[in-house]
């Protein structure tokens, strides 16, 4: 076992019972408090720790950082770069500060008051420069049920789906932070029952419930990875919103895929969990048939068990929770997207962002995305206060929440990514 995952450990700073952030957690993000520069933090319970200080204030001497500088930059960029060993020292270092039997900082009082600040005080930042990103399609659920709508049952998987993990380069420079507000996206769309295209803002926009990994180990050109070394490129996740605007997308994806329908916005959580932290809830990955090719096949348990849930927030009005669905769905896994991104000798960055794909299950509350939770509309979800959504509406905030529950170990959540939509301008 991983010396931070303990389940026995408790720490000095209270933490709040079911909070997504107990020391068995310790992500990571960049924050910033009274305009004063971003920097390193962890969250415990209701808390960040100041990495950046505690670095200033020698706690992480021994572990002879090769840059001591890297708590204090805007992003985690540098951090990841010193490799995965240095991730798991540096979170070990800051589980054994904050255990209850420590005093080695519990008991110095100035050390405290220079390195905890309330979450509810704080500013929290995209936590890594974001190179490039990827977003894969990786459940079948959702790839089925979308191929249903615009296909048939019949044609619904494409020939090659069901032999690799697909995807497409996406918008880098537009993913956000967790509450961040977009504004409806403005593009081309085209009724089926209309000879030209019209310039409009999107009626179809739409929530896409994903997850992403933070890759924290280069690569040169000509480079691949195996599926079995994967994940020591692999820094952590965090929870994604690949917004997407239906309309706009139906018009444009033929024949090369997703434009801009989706490179308006992707919104993601403030805090990357480390798989450090995610390790106690691996579970066996779906059945793969057929057979994958060699360099696709891998050992071990690759899929996570992790509770996902969004939430529609009218404005002034009643939240409604519109999906539960799971990551451990996911027919194609991290280790083989990976795997298949670099096969042909792509080279990836520190920092680059690889999203799963919509996350849906077999059962239809467990669909992730409105696209199909209201099958293109036709079954429109009724909201507290009476009204209906077939798409996400103007002023509406969309939520995504995610955390590990398992007997005997503690819940190590991801926060939450919201945003909230504007009105086109």
């Amino acid at each position: 076992m991983i010396e931070a995952n303990n389940p026995d450990l408790k720490s000095w700073v209270e933490v709040p019972a079911n909070s997504d952030f107990p020391i068995q957690n310790l992500p990571f993000g960049i924050f910033s408090i009274n305009n004063a520069s971003p920097r390193a933090g962890v969250a415990i319970g209701n808390f960040v720790l100041d990495l950046s200080v505690l670095s200033e204030l020698g706690f992480f001497d021994a572990l002879e950082l090769a840059d001591n500088t890297v708590f204090h930059k805007h992003q985690l960029n540098n951090f990841m770069a010193l490799g995965k060993p240095v991730w798991t020292a540096v979170r070990n270092r800051i589980s054994e500060l904050l255990r209850d039997d420590n005093p080695e900082l519990r008991d110095n009082g100035d050390a405290k008051r220079q390195v905890l600040y309330p979450l509810q005080m704080v500013q929290m930042h995209l936590p890594v420069r974001v190179g490039d990103y990827t977003d894969f399609y990786s459940s079948i659920e959702h790839a089925t049920n979308v191929g249903t709508m615009f296909r048939g049952k019949e044609n619904a998987l494409p020939a090659n789906w069901l032999h690799l993990p697909i995807g497409y380069h996406g918008r880098a420079s537009s993913i956000v932070v967790s509450g961040t507000p977009i504004h409806r996206p403005k593009g081309q769309t085209k009724a089926d029952d209309a000879d030209m295209p019209t310039y409009q803002p999107s009626r179809l926009l739409d929530f896409e419930l994903e997850m992403a990994f933070i890759v924290g180990k280069s690569t040169q050109l000509g480079e691949s990875i195996s599926t079995k070394k994967a994940e020591d490129y692999i820094f952590g996740m965090v929870l994604f919103n690949d917004w997407s605007a239906r309309d706009i997308q139906k018009w444009e994806y033929v024949p090369l895929g997703p434009f801009l329908g989706k490179s308006f916005a992707s919104t993601i959580s403030p805090w990357i969990v480390t798989l450090d932290a995610l390790e106690p809830f691996r579970v066996d990955s779906p059945a793969q048939d057929p057979e994958v090719l060699p360099y696709l096949q891998y050992e071990g348990k690759k899929n996570l068990d992790i509770n996902l849930d969004v939430i529609i927030q009218p404005e002034n009005g009643q939240e409604k929770v519109v999906c539960q669905s799971n990551f451990k769905y996911m027919y194609w896994n991290m280790a083989q997207q990976l795997a298949h991104h670099t096969v042909n000798g792509c080279n990836i960055n520190v920092g680059d962002m690889c999203a799963s794909g919509t996350i849906s299950g077999k059962d239809e509350n467990s669909y992730g995305s409105m696209l199909e939770l209201t099958w293109r509309g036709s079954k429109p979800i009724a909201m507290p206060d009476g009204s209906e959504r077939k798409f996400i509406n103007d002023n509406d905030t969309v939520i995504v929440k995610g955390y590990c529950e398992k007997e005997g170990f503690a819940r190590i959540g991801f926060g939450s990514a919201s945003g909230k939509v504007f009105p086109a301008v």
